[in-house]
């Protein structure tokens, strides 16, 4: 391979080698510094370096194995110049010698409740440190090597567990009772305290034992520290993730705005993609069917909103990523709150230990201020006329005090095929507290095909061109409408600059 006199000048600068990645590929069929996941390369620096020497002639000597070595065209000899080395084991490497660890420790945990982070993250770089099972100076275990982190579902909502594996960046996973109850003829340190307590004979060294397999061993038996406990296992492979235990549950209430995907945030895209499972009311779930790849789809009709929450909680507690979804925001007048409240009332435990999250969402009263510029500009509130689930005396009061406030006022649900009256009592509660010129905006299907957004005078209010999927926005006594050189109309709520400027004039 020819080289520039420039190039072998920084070179020598540099006190490097030149290693071109690509030759090595095509000769021997490999790309030392990219391993398969199940991999970690210990010293990538020196990759380069020893590629070159297996350029320039040399043979490698490999101990330890992996499918992904014995597919190459390496010239392998026992009595190589370089080393392969595949291992648990914490080495550094050099130019002649590349160590890679395979992923298979496994990690068993448990702790009192309340145990905090850094207690059991040191009780596990304890137990790594533990090599006494191969021999007085044999070196410590690499943490590369974890394939994962392993406990009791009952720890599944434990931060100090969570934050372990944070720590290794590694999953985390968690059996039942039952299951780690099989591995009690395998434990070295069963305990009848624990079974009493939880239902298995050992947490820490059954969770190791029940990752590494059948044909497993345990490395490091139990260690304690105070309020944690640590065992560590090796599987005669890398473990089978999906097949083992199961991750705590993730139920995401996701808002997905008004219903145009440009109203949608990422947050709330970036969690229904990672779901494996959507829930949801049947229109909602048509209007992101872009995002949909794999998901399982659990269609619900409306009025089924409690049935829905409990499908998406059940769904969760199994160790599923599952999306709860709401149109608009689903902390208003949506989802969110029921998840709340099903899991204060009915406190099952199943349900307890999955990690709810809640995605905002762009509401409705937002989408139609945005429309026509900046009514909620001012103090404002929203009023549900609904009277469903809420009385019609308790709505009533709350319009009163709405208007005696001053406040613009979102009107949600304003009527339905059968509930009519409740716009028209709103108008009139409104009518003599602000202008029957004040300015209304009637906003319907925004942000879908079909959108209709118009301005007109609050003594225009009339029931005939609204129904569910109409808002109504009413303005207060400060509202005011204008109209731009299109002449469309432009609603704003001052929210007192110029009388501020006026103090300051006179000042």
């Amino acid at each position: 391979m020819e080289r520039t006199i420039w190039q072998g000048k920084l070179l020598q600068d540099l006190e490097s080698v030149a290693a071109v990645t690509t030759a090595g590929d095509l000769k021997f069929g490999i790309a030392l510094d990219q391993p398969p996941e199940d991999l970690t390369l210990a010293n990538p620096e020196d990759a380069p370096a020893f590629m070159a020497e297996l350029l320039n002639g040399a043979t490698v000597r490999v101990e330890g194995g992996h499918p992904w070595l014995k597919q190459s065209r390496m010239p392998v000899s026992s009595e190589g110049a370089l080393t392969i080395r595949v291992t648990p084991k914490k080495l550094s490497g050099t130019s002649k010698e590349l160590v890679y660890h395979p992923k298979t420790l496994v990690l068993g945990v448990g702790c009192e409740r309340g145990c905090s982070p850094d207690e059991l993250i040191e009780l596990a770089e304890r137990v790594l440190e533990d090599s006494s099972s191969t021999g007085k100076d044999s070196p410590s275990w690499a943490a590369q090597s974890l394939a994962g982190i392993f406990s009791l579902n009952l720890k599944a909502d434990e931060p100090a567990v969570h934050a372990l594996a944070k720590h290794y960046d590694v999953p985390l996973r968690f059996f039942s009772p039952e299951e780690l109850e099989e591995e009690t003829p395998r434990l070295k340190n069963p305990s009848t305290t624990v079974f009493q307590e939880v239902g298995c004979h050992g947490v820490a060294e059954a969770s190791a034992l029940r990752a590494a397999g059948k044909s497993g061993r345990l490395l490091v038996p139990k260690i304690k520290s105070k309020r944690a406990t640590c065992a560590l296992a090796e599987s005669t492979e890398t473990p089978l993730l999906s097949k083992l235990g199961k991750p705590r549950g993730i139920l995401s209430v996701v808002g997905t705005g008004p219903g145009s995907a440009e109203w949608r945030l990422s947050e709330a895209c970036e969690w229904l993609q990672e779901a494996q499972d959507w829930v949801g009311y049947e229109l909602y779930l048509e209007l992101i069917q872009d995002l949909r790849q794999s998901q399982k789809i659990h269609s619900f009709p409306m009025g089924e909103e409690s049935e829905r929450v409990r499908h998406a909680l059940d769904l969760a507690a199994e160790g599923k990523n599952v999306a709860l979804i709401s149109s608009g925001d689903p902390g208003i007048y949506a989802m969110a709150a029921l998840v709340h409240e099903l899991l204060e009332q009915e406190n099952k435990a199943s349900w307890n230990r999955i990690q709810v999250r809640v995605s905002p969402g762009i509401s409705a009263f937002q989408a139609a201020s945005a429309r026509v510029g900046a009514p909620l500009g001012h103090d404002f509130c929203a009023v549900s006329l609904s009277d469903l689930l809420t009385d019609r005396e308790v709505i009533l009061q709350r319009l009163d005090a709405a208007a005696k406030g001053d406040f613009v006022v979102a009107l949600y649900n304003p009527v339905s095929s059968k509930r009519r009256e409740l716009l028209e009592m709103a108008k009139n509660i409104l009518l003599p507290f602000r202008s029957p010129d004040t300015p209304v905006i009637r906003a319907r299907n925004l942000g879908r095909p079909g959108e209709q957004v118009s301005v007109l005078k609050l003594e225009e209010l009339t029931t005939e061109t609204i129904d569910m999927l109409t808002l109504v926005l009413v303005g207060s006594s400060k509202t005011r409408v204008y109209y731009d050189k299109n002449n469309h109309p432009r609603v704003y709520t001052p929210r007192g600059y110029e009388r501020k400027r006026r103090e300051q004039e006179a000042a």
